[in-house]
């Protein structure tokens, strides 16, 4: 018996709703070619144009983005980023550590995040140098959202959303017990994807807090590329 992993892609429409692209299953790694493989596949079933890509730093995931919709800005997920940090952190420092990351990812600008990283390093640097080693590999992933409103930043900083679904599926296919194959698992994976996204948001919400504000907002810094 072995253990298989799932990959799953989550969008969120012009009109705010979420939607589940798909779910894959691979033997060879998951590197740029593998998904090259997965984002083709969403862009050959009408995915034309994403404006952000919000993901947590996969080896090859950035480069397969850059190639399929070249406008997409890649952003890493900051709450990931934040839990990373803290693995490296003793129990009783979390809630001080916490609070200076914090002022690295609400920083009002790129130049203010950096100065921020810079007093974190100074004060912690010796005692957590993973914690910093996370935010410099991390930093030009993490960088792009900075730019924008906090309107914007509430939408694209997490992949909180796939977590909630990862939660569901679980959920729903531990029951079965083991599968005879990857096949079969992923036949399942991909019924229970169906179920949750015709069930997401009802027929008049959007299921997206905030998301009125944020389309005013990405109308502003992109427009032209929201037209439905």
């Amino acid at each position: 018996m072995i253990n298989r992993p799932a990959w799953l892609a989550i969008g969120v429409d012009v009109e705010g709703r979420k939607h589940i692209l798909g779910v894959w299953q691979t033997d060879g790694g998951e590197g740029a070619k593998f998904w090259m493989t997965v984002l083709s596949d969403i862009k050959n079933r009408g995915v034309a144009d994403v404006i952000f890509v919000c993901c947590d730093g996969l080896k090859g995931l950035p480069d397969a983005i850059e190639a399929t919709w070249p406008t997409a800005i890649t952003q890493t997920c900051v709450v990931h980023l934040v839990r990373a940090s803290l693995r490296y952190c003793s129990w009783k420092d979390r809630k001080t550590v916490a609070a200076a990351l914090r002022e690295i990812y609400t920083a009002p600008s790129v130049e203010a995040a950096a100065d921020a990283l810079e007093c974190f390093e100074l004060e912690y640097g010796d005692r957590y140098p993973g914690i910093v080693r996370v935010w410099r590999d991390a930093w030009e992933q993490f960088i792009p959202f900075l730019a924008w409103s906090p309107i914007i930043r509430k939408i694209v900083y997490t992949t909180n959303m796939i977590e909630s679904v990862n939660y569901q599926m679980r959920k729903a296919s531990k029951t079965r017990g083991h599968f005879p194959n990857d096949e079969s698992a992923l036949k399942l994976l991909r019924l229970i994807a169906m179920n949750i996204t015709t069930t997401r948001g009802g027929e008049a919400g959007t299921a997206t807090p905030g998301w009125k504000q944020a389309l005013n907002m990405f109308e502003m810094y992109f427009p032209g590329r929201l037209d439905l």
